[in-house]
């Protein structure tokens, strides 16, 4: 991370992985952990359909194998292709009959007047024209319904310097710095960051970006944007810039993502954290709040020209940051709006679903060691008919929180101004604070602290919810169904809703999995045992849920130092003789995170996004050594050596066209 003289370290690969440090939370709610180890030391608990997912924790891979056989009432596995080799190289692998084709990579250009990229002579206004960095999210809005026409919105999460900028890193002794910034490197980060809406087009088989597309638009952290809901405008949103409190420059950190019902771009910003620096002025009402958000961290040096990002010149900046962004894609001019009605934290999940009376579902991950999970229901209800008339949803509605029950049950709480402990005598004066602290909103409410919240996928087939939980290695207390006191590969856990009802206040909970390498006894997982050595994974991330109910999972944090193995797209059968059965699907080269994943609703087509390829050299034996623009582990996609390494999006195709998977 960022010291004070501004000169960073490029061994660590993702600079805002503030996540993964010791946790914000000061609460002593009862956690995740706490909760699985009361509930499954109880027998009568594991006499239910799911039982297995329990005894899986105490008992031997055979044991486990009969307890599976005896419990099937369906078929196996919902996918049958032929499984990737887990391994480490400078490429991506995808199964056998599949092409696995770059569509998009950082740099590209999106429009007919777009320069061509030029790694060494890069500029603000070129980037703001080409395809951005660390490509994250991916979503398709069909157009005219086809499954082969569409509109591709894609987040630029953050920016690796080391890997975009020639001549600014220096080795001595093995160790590896960057240079401080200038200006004009850190407005290339600028607006290497935000989104990506572009026209594409399938055409002989294969992805083709439609580059005069009239809708097509890049959004950056100068965008202007508007703050919406109960928030906007409220004092502590104000600026010197902005004397009305509801207008932003630009969006960051944008992770998670979704696509509305209405087709509307759901951007959310994570870790916000990082773009900022300097200090509080003395007695500033706000330092409780930012220091519960981790605020200032200064990875970033923006604030060094930027004076919104200093904290001594802007107090109030932060707090424009954290929230859900929403984009119409139909008006490239349009100004998209943050909507605070879903609250302001380090979001990662963004996914959202209609309940059954039509009131439109967005689930929500707060990514640090023991935050919490979100879901926010609309007052309203969706119109299929009136695209104009759902614009504003997202303005009006209930923030809840998940609260996990030992017996398996568990309730939603909501974070609504005051009810319980949401009062002025706890500083929330209006529904505007209680947004702006929802963190301190939810710890006042006794939600469980979970294990990384990242992104949550609601399944419309069966009413269940599938929620990713990356890992948390600062857990002290070691349980029975997990008994990891390091729980460095995470697990899911599978939240069903009360009468398959995505609006419902209360629901049940089950571990799907227990993530890491099935033949050491002492990591726990519990993976069927159908789960080959290739396809068991550690640290999920972003899921997505295809047309026919079927579980997809990508990985973040598979060190090849430490798990022999890069990470990748796996695919997890949930119900059956299958379910907790994982096989590897897709398979990035060294250094990179799978992102992404997206399948087009005929299922004919998967998208991922390759994030940060080639960083964190030091930790594959292959290198060995740090990885930056100059040395790099590898140059994917274009293997050439006048081309740094580039984030990229891929479009999956099956050899001969088909379904996906089978």
């Amino acid at each position: 991370m960022q010291d004070q003289n501004c000169e960073r370290n490029v061994f660590k690969t993702s600079r805002l992985e503030e996540a993964d440090g010791d946790g914000l939370n000061p609460t002593n709610n009862r956690t995740m952990g706490e909760i699985i180890a009361t509930r499954f030391s109880r027998r009568g608990f594991l006499r239910g359909s799911m039982a297995v997912t329990a005894i899986a924790a105490t008992v031997s891979p055979a044991a486990l194998m009969t307890a599976e056989k005896a419990k099937a009432a369906e078929g196996g596995s919902k996918f049958t292709f032929t499984e990737v080799e887990a391994g480490v190289d400078q490429t991506h692998h995808v199964a056998e009959g599949y092409d696995a084709d770059v569509l998009l990579r950082w740099g590209d250009g999106l429009f007919p007047d777009s320069p061509e990229f030029d790694p060494t002579k890069q500029t603000p206004e070129a980037q703001a024209r080409q395809f951005g960095y660390n490509n994250d999210y991916v979503g398709f809005i069909p157009i005219d319904g086809s499954s082969e026409h569409g509109m591709l919105v894609v987040n630029h999460e953050y920016t690796n310097e080391h890997l975009m900028f020639p001549g600014i890193v220096t080795v001595k002794d093995g160790q590896a710095e960057v240079a401080p910034a200038d200006q004009k490197r850190v407005d290339i980060e600028m607006a290497a960051h935000g989104g990506t809406i572009v026209e594409i087009r399938k055409e002989g088989g294969k992805w083709q970006v439609v580059r005069d597309g009239a809708n097509n638009r890049r959004i950056t952290a100068t965008t202007e944007m508007e703050l919406t809901g109960p928030a906007a405008g409220h004092d502590r949103l104000k600026t010197s810039a902005d004397a009305t409190g509801k207008k932003v420059s630009g969006t960051v950190n944008n992770c998670a993502g979704g696509v509305t019902p209405w087709g509307t771009y759901i951007m959310a910003e994570e870790n916000f954290h990082g773009y900022f620096l300097g200090e509080l002025p003395e007695g500033n009402r706000e330092a409780e709040n930012y220091k519960r958000y981790g605020v200032p961290n200064g990875s970033y040096e923006w604030g060094r020209f930027h004076d919104r990002f200093d904290l001594s010149k802007e107090p109030n900046e932060p707090n424009r940051f954290g929230w859900v962004v929403e984009v119409d894609v139909d008006d490239p001019n349009s100004v998209p709006k943050k909507r605070t009605a879903l609250g302001r934290f380090k979001h990662e999940g963004a996914d959202n679903i209609v309940s059954k009376d039509g009131h439109v579902v967005f689930y929500l991950g707060d990514d640090e060691r023991f935050d919490y999970v979100y879901k926010f229901v609309t007052a309203g209800t969706y119109n299929p008919d009136d695209r104009a008339a759902n614009m504003d949803l997202l303005d009006e509605g209930t923030l809840y929180v998940a609260k996990f029950e030992d017996d398996g049950s568990m309730e939603w709480l909501p974070l609504t101004h005051g009810e319980g402990p949401l009062t002025a005598e706890n500083g929330f004066e209006s529904q505007a604070d209680v947004l702006i602290e929802t963190r301190k909103a939810a710890d006042l409410l006794g939600a469980t602290p979970m294990d990384r919240p990242e992104d949550i996928g609601p399944d419309g087939n069966t009413g269940r919810v599938y929620v990713m939980l990356t890992n948390n290695t600062k857990r002290k207390d070691p349980n029975a169904a997990n008994p990891r006191a390091d729980n460095a590969f995470g697990h899911i856990v599978e939240i069903a809703e009360d009468g398959g009802d995505f609006a419902a206040t209360k629901g049940t909970w089950e571990i799907l999995v227990k993530c890491g390498d099935p033949s050491v006894a002492e990591v726990g997982a519990t993976f069927s045992t159908e789960t080959t050595k290739d396809g068991w994974f550690g640290m999920p991330d972003n899921c997505a849920i295809d047309t026919d109910g079927r579980l997809w999972v990508s990985t973040d944090g598979n060190s090849p130092k430490d798990t022999g193995r890069t990470d990748g797209l796996f695919a997890v059968d949930t119900d059956g003789e299958a379910r907790g059965t994982s096989k590897l699907f897709f398979r990035v080269p060294i250094g990179a995170e799978m992102c992404g994943p997206l399948p087009t609703p005929d299922l004919t087509t998967f998208f991922v996004a390759v994030q940060h390829p080639g960083d964190g050299g030091e930790d594959w034996e292959g290198f060995g050594r740090p990885s930056y623009y100059e040395d790099l582990s590898t140059r994917w996609p274009d293997f050439k050596d006048d081309m740094p390494v580039r984030p990229s999006v891929l479009a999956i195709t099956k050899q001969g066209g088909g379904k996906i998977g089978v």
